[in-house]
């Protein structure tokens, strides 16, 4: 069994859905993995991973419309602002989401469905670079 490690970093500009599976499958196309599972971790406390729906961009909208209704950004809602008063709301949606993801790979392609991409659900409102570990291991 064969094992390697790649960070991405992916730049984003405030809340949204920002798509991350084609600079993975390139990554994992550039080490030649075939068989195995690719495990994707991103390194922060106020951004999540997610897969989902990548045929209509009015689903990632309503899932960022869903979030700020769920978890409003109100200041007086939250004790934790010393990082900002977007801080505690993107914390509290990163914590109801994901950080990591394992997706098997099969015959080299990632084992997404028709439909699925993988994406950096970013929560912050400023400009950041988050980085995102991917592990794979396999044949």
């Amino acid at each position: 069994m064969r094992q390697t490690q790649h960070e991405l970093i992916v730049p984003t500009e405030g809340p949204g859905l920002y798509e991350i599976s084609e600079a993975v499958s390139a990554w994992l196309a550039r080490e030649r993995a075939k068989t195995g599972l690719v495990t994707i971790f991103i390194r922060h406390t106020s951004a999540s991973l997610l897969i989902q729906e990548n045929a209509d961009p009015k689903v990632l909208a309503d899932l960022k419309s869903f979030f700020d209704r769920l978890v409003p950004q109100q200041r007086n809602h939250y004790r934790h602002d010393a990082a900002g008063p977007d801080d505690m709301p993107a914390h509290i949606r990163a914590a109801l989401t994901q950080v990591n993801l394992s997706i098997p790979l099969v015959a080299g392609r990632l084992g997404l469905g028709t439909w699925q991409n993988i994406y950096v659900f970013e929560h912050g409102h400023a400009a950041q670079r988050r980085r995102v570990l991917l592990h794979y291991s396999g044949d």
